[in-house]
């Protein structure tokens, strides 16, 4: 069974910065992609960045310039650095890894920004 463990949410202040980390356990193969997804209250999910295994990113207009993903050394892990973060990106932040033959995601972590 693949599962897919999300860390690192928490409360910041605007301005601040956070890491977040996702982590596949199970016994799988190397994933082609992977993605963060975030949703707020009241909002739909929505993708916040992309990256290939080949290195590849793509960003939400909303947080290029502040966030970044990569992905780690070992096997299907993958970092978002979110830096000034603002109100407007409080949300619960998803871990996904998209693929022909599997879809799976993590069970999210909160993260809140508020003074």
């Amino acid at each position: 069974q693949v599962q897919l463990v999300e860390s690192g949410g928490g409360l910041v202040q605007p301005g601040g910065s956070l890491r977040l980390s996702c982590a596949a356990s199970g016994s799988i193969g190397s994933f082609y992609a992977m993605a963060w997804h975030r949703q707020a209250p009241g909002k739909q999910r929505e993708l916040v960045a992309t990256i290939t295994s080949g290195g590849r990113t793509d960003y939400a207009d909303s947080v290029k310039g502040r966030f970044t993903i990569s992905r780690g050394n070992t096997k299907n892990t993958v970092y978002l650095q979110m830096n000034s973060l603002k109100p407007e990106d409080t949300a619960v932040y998803y871990c996904h890894a998209p693929g022909i033959n599997y879809n799976y995601w993590g069970q999210g972590t909160q993260v809140t920004v508020s003074s």
